[in-house]
């Protein structure tokens, strides 16, 4: 009787075989899982925030001429940069440019549009927004 109950060396091969496969598939659905939760990780809107201002080593004529463009022709909308609105102050064509600069790429980008504005403009990780003047952001 003791003796049925005992695994012949085909019956423990398999089980070997079986372990082997279940440690793969397990390893397998770890790796997809990973996968599932870094994508999901870039996709929050939480995950990556970047604006476009100004480059601050940029003359205010140039950075006049960019700021006439995406307030104008570029589309950015430029309404809280105008007087008696949050963002005026500080009064100055840097501010006021990394404003319009920043509208027009958070509106622009997912379509190719870029921080670029004949180099007077740069990304930037760190939020210029201040005080009521809050600058959007678009993951």
């Amino acid at each position: 009787m003791c003796t049925s109950l005992a695994p012949n060396a085909g019956s423990v091969k398999n089980w070997d075989l079986m372990k082997q496969a279940a440690t793969k598939v397990i390893l397998l659905l770890c790796l997809i899982l990973h996968f599932i939760a870094t994508s999901a990780q870039q996709e929050d809107q939480n995950w990556e925030k970047q604006w476009c201002i100004a480059d601050q080593q940029t003359p205010d004529d140039i950075l006049q001429k960019a700021l006439s463009w995406a307030c104008g022709p570029g589309g950015a909308d430029c309404t809280m940069i105008e007087p008696n609105k949050s963002c005026y102050f500080p009064n100055n064509v840097k501010d006021h440019a990394s404003y319009a600069f920043n509208s027009y790429w958070q509106k622009m980008k997912k379509q190719g549009g870029s921080c670029y504005f004949d180099a007077a403009a740069m990304v930037t990780d760190l939020d210029p927004s201040h005080g009521s003047c809050q600058f959007e952001v678009v993951p």
